[in-house]
């Protein structure tokens, strides 16, 4: 039932996906095998009061201006389903990255968080009790409110809950896999497992939105949709490897997480425990090396997903845009610093240059040679537009 409404609510039952093969991860969870997915859960599609959206809405900006500006972008139903989309995958990120808690602790709260998909009813004493949990203020309201954000995915029409609801899963199973992987903080080893680790948090996101596009435009058609599922994952783990490589310093301090591979670090002569010592400077830089790699060639093929999208979806593509810009300039920056490997250390682009991409970007969407050329700039220097 729908607390706190008098109109009834449809159930539905999970119907079987229309959508295409998709790629192994997505056949079969990479998740622990002793903790297999459960079967899907009844759908039900309730009534929302204006309080709660406006509050979901509110909320956004305080765990992410960015995203919240893209996300205003997005029209109706669309834009509802990507809010809390995302305001679900940052819930189970807050339970995952909050610190000195016992692992076990995080993989049965992961484990609670996926059960509110099944029953409504248990999202008011998780977010009681994630209410309480350490972490920033801004996190921790909105954990707090993980039944208001569940209640904003109960009012989407059931096809979106069906997408939604399977990508988070795979989201939260992963992130319980590594949790208890590395009950001590997590401690990336080898490339492979940075990417499955990728995958999981980031590659999902990709996926959802792609399928969000398909279910809510009618310019994503099905020929396009099967275009675009090519380059879902990496438009969404592209945007995660640039975090990682900007926050090198921040995760080890603050998170007590460590996602360089430690295999890489040990071939320069360096290692997770001398990850910040400025001793190992030189070999810890050269170990980026691969990850930089990496994020340069996944850009480039989040950018081919961009002009995949049909122009004429223009807020689609100013969604994508945005982010995309902001981390070709953070990685051509980080690639000029080792601030990331220093105690306290950050690479941020300038207020100016976000100021600027923001204003320009919308203008240019809808033409791809537009685009193109935009990033191309941007990988050179600082783009900022006068008086800016």
């Amino acid at each position: 039932m729908c607390r706190g409404e008098r109109r009834s609510c449809v159930a539905y039952r999970e119907i079987p996906d229309h959508i295409l093969t998709v790629p192994s991860h997505e056949n079969q969870s990479l998740a622990d095998a002793d903790h297999p997915p459960a079967e899907p859960p009844a759908f039900v599609q309730c009534p929302l009061s204006r309080e709660v959206e406006r509050w979901c809405r509110d909320t956004l900006p305080r765990v992410s201006r960015t995203f919240a500006l893209s996300v205003r972008v997005l029209p109706g139903e669309l834009g509802r389903a990507v809010l809390a989309a995302y305001l679900l995958c940052r819930i189970a990120d807050t339970i995952e990255d909050a610190p000195h808690l016992d692992a076990h602790v995080k993989a049965a709260t992961l484990d609670r968080f996926l059960h509110c998909f099944d029953d409504p009813a248990s999202a008011t004493a998780l977010a009681d009790d994630l209410a309480l949990w350490p972490g920033d203020a801004a996190h921790v309201e909105l954990s707090g409110g993980s039944d208001r954000v569940f209640a904003l995915f109960r009012s989407l029409p059931v096809p979106t809950q069906r997408h939604v609801h399977r990508w988070v899963a795979e989201m939260g199973r992963g992130m319980r896999k590594f949790v208890l992987l590395y009950p001590n903080g997590i401690r990336i080893q080898t490339l492979e497992e940075y990417k499955e680790y990728c995958y999981y948090v980031a590659g999902t996101v990709g996926y959802m939105l792609t399928d969000l596009w398909h279910e809510h435009s009618h310019a994503v058609s099905e020929s396009v949709y099967r275009k675009l599922r090519e380059k879902s994952r990496q438009f969404g783990e592209a945007l995660q490897t640039v975090n990682i490589l900007k926050d090198v310093a921040t995760d080890a301090e603050h998170e007590n997480s460590i996602y360089i591979p430690e295999n890489a670090l040990r071939a320069h002569g360096s290692g997770h425990a001398t990850i910040l010592s400025l001793a190992h400077s030189d070999g810890n830089h050269a170990a980026l090396t691969d990850l930089v790699r990496l994020a340069w060639a996944d850009l480039e093929d989040a950018v081919r997903y961009l002009l995949m999208v049909p122009r004429r979806a223009w807020s689609i593509r100013t969604f994508c845009v945005w982010p995309l810009l902001f981390a070709f300039a953070t990685l051509r920056d980080l690639t000029q610093t080792r601030a990331m490997l220093q105690h306290g250390g950050v690479v941020k682009i300038t207020r100016a240059e976000v100021k600027s991409l923001l204003l320009l970007a919308p203008l240019l969407v809808g033409s791809n040679r537009a685009v193109r050329w935009l990033v191309e700039r941007v990988k050179l220097r600082a783009f900022v537009l006068a008086g800016a």
